[in-house]
């Protein structure tokens, strides 16, 4: 009864939010639309804030299960841009919203996936890859695919945002990759 009870209490929420901005949306709302009382939601949440947070856990989470080997950059992007096309009005609710540190925490946390996951297999691929440059590069493109989801959010996720992101991620892995390999030669 309780999964069925939070799952009933996520899914009217994530409904809610697709419909009006975070800020609008009470407890009231959430409890109403999935037909519990206010003692039940709170039994599971101690707040709105909260319901966010083990919901953004949880999608960041089942992104890293579902991309457990990323072999380029790319594939991660791309799937972090699959799950943002599919989300998009509730991703900018909450985007939007004074609960923003919520997302970006969990945006980093994916990131930080991708481009150490990202890493590892470009460290398979190269003799001499020194972990001094591993983390450097790490450090690198995890600032850079961090500041390039925020720029997409901050436009409002813009159609055509996915081909400039793979573009610029691409332009500068092989930039990256050419020194790594170059280095290793020598």
């Amino acid at each position: 009864m309780t999964n069925f009870t939070k799952r009933a209490i996520k899914d009217a929420f994530a409904e809610i939010l697709g419909e009006k901005p975070l800020s609008k949306i009470t407890v009231k709302d959430i409890v109403e639309k999935c037909g519990i009382n206010r003692n039940s939601f709170y039994y599971h949440y101690q707040d709105i804030p909260a319901l966010i947070e083990e919901i953004v856990t949880e999608e960041a989470d089942k992104i890293i299960a579902d991309y457990h080997t990323i072999d380029s950059i790319e594939t991660g992007i791309k799937a972090a841009m699959d799950f943002t096309a599919n989300n998009r009005r509730e991703i900018l609710h909450i985007y939007n919203s004074a609960r923003r540190d919520i997302f970006e925490t969990y945006l980093w946390k994916v990131c930080d996936y991708v481009v150490n996951a990202y890493a590892d297999a470009l460290s398979k691929e190269v003799s001499g890859f020194m972990s001094e440059d591993r983390a450097a590069l790490v450090k690198f493109y995890r600032a850079v695919v961090f500041g390039l989801a925020m720029e997409n959010l901050r436009e409002g996720i813009k159609d055509g945002a996915e081909e400039d992101i793979l573009r610029i991620t691409r332009l500068q892995r092989e930039l990256i990759e050419k020194a790594v390999f170059e280095k290793s030669d020598k």
